[in-house]
């Protein structure tokens, strides 16, 4: 029995207005707790001027940009990884597991350990940086996947990205193991995926491609649910597949590297984020993916407050509790698929 459109209509908003609730209660929760602890009934009195110097320092410097930066990466990755699922048509796609979030990696090193580094302009260079390397390394696992007169190979592209995302790892052994100790340690708690641009400037840095990109990936949601059919039916519509694959790819290849640009290997929200939402609301792009992109900062936040908290002061990465969670959820899809 199909449900109407305006009863789903309705469930997506319910939906999404529990989901906000729910971000806005772990970001309280996030706020209060951890090393330098603030009291919750703290919180307010803080926000509207009142706190002392160490809670407002603490709330301001240390928790809050944290925070938003989290789940801003957690929203641009999940609406990467529904774009990767739909264009190609594969439910096992996401930008960590096919090799994105390593080629970003590769441009993040090799700027960071062999570039003079200016602290003015490093943190607004990262997302370009990590975007240009990550597209190559995009391009390569798109003209693998491709065979001529077939198009596209779901399973294909998921083997070649795999493959490219363990050769990337294995060159980034290759580039820290003569490298300075301290460049060394930053790289290796990026590849754990440790939340590590915990500023106001990273925030300033990544919004502009959220704020672009989102909204142009909500735009094109009609487009998204032409391209999860066969090519056949695509082009049947008035679906111009190629370039629509490629500007979508472009768009999902910018939205996870600007989000792992400053938060390290991140995996695996991308792969969950989207199927939560479709399991929720169903697989129509303009129902799921607000309530992906609000899942996707929910399950980020969540991993990086019980990291960050578990065992105290340095915790454990954000990208380790993710892995934790998701590569189970990927063995229990790759099993079910």
């Amino acid at each position: 029995m199909l449900i109407p459109t305006t009863s789903k209509t309705t469930k997506q908003r319910i939906i999404v207005i529990s989901l906000v609730a729910s971000v806005i209660l772990i970001a309280v929760i996030s706020l209060g707790i951890g090393y330098s602890s603030v009291s919750f009934n703290r919180i307010i009195p803080t926000f509207i001027g009142q706190g002392t110097f160490k809670e407002e320092f603490v709330i301001y410097s240390i928790r809050l940009p944290r925070i938003i930066i989290t789940i801003l990466a957690g929203m641009a990755l999940a609406v990467s990884g529904a774009i990767l699922q739909g264009i190609t048509r594969n439910d096992l796609a996401d930008p960590g597991i096919i090799g994105v979030n390593a080629g970003a990696g590769i441009g993040v090193a090799i700027f960071f350990l062999y570039f003079p580094i200016d602290v003015g302009s490093f943190i607004y260079a990262l997302p370009i940086i990590a975007f240009i390397s990550a597209f190559l390394i995009a391009i390569l696992i798109y003209i693998f996947s491709y065979t001529k007169g077939i198009g596209l190979q779901p399973i294909k592209l998921i083997l070649v990205g795999v493959g490219f995302s363990m050769a990337c790892s294995g060159l980034m052994v290759v580039l820290i193991s003569s490298s300075e100790r301290e460049k060394v340690d930053f790289i290796a708690k990026w590849l754990a995926g440790s939340i590590w641009g915990t500023d106001w400037p990273f925030i300033i840095a990544i919004l502009p491609w959220l704020l672009i990109l989102i909204p142009f990936t909500l735009y094109k949601a009609n487009k998204l649910d032409l391209l999860s059919f066969s090519e056949p039916v695509a082009v049947g519509v008035g679906v111009r597949v190629e370039k629509e694959r490629v500007l979508l790819l472009v768009a999902a290849v910018a939205l996870a590297a600007a989000a792992v640009s400053v938060t390290g290997g991140i995996a695996f929200v991308g792969l969950m984020a989207p199927h939560i939402a479709k399991s929720i609301i169903g697989p129509r792009n303009q129902l799921y993916l607000p309530i992906a992109i609000l899942i996707g900062g929910l399950l980020l936040l969540i991993a990086d407050t019980i990291g960050r908290n578990i065992i105290e002061p340095e915790g454990i990465a954000a990208g380790i509790m993710t892995a934790l969670i998701g590569a189970p959820y990927f063995i229990l899809l790759l099993l079910r698929k």
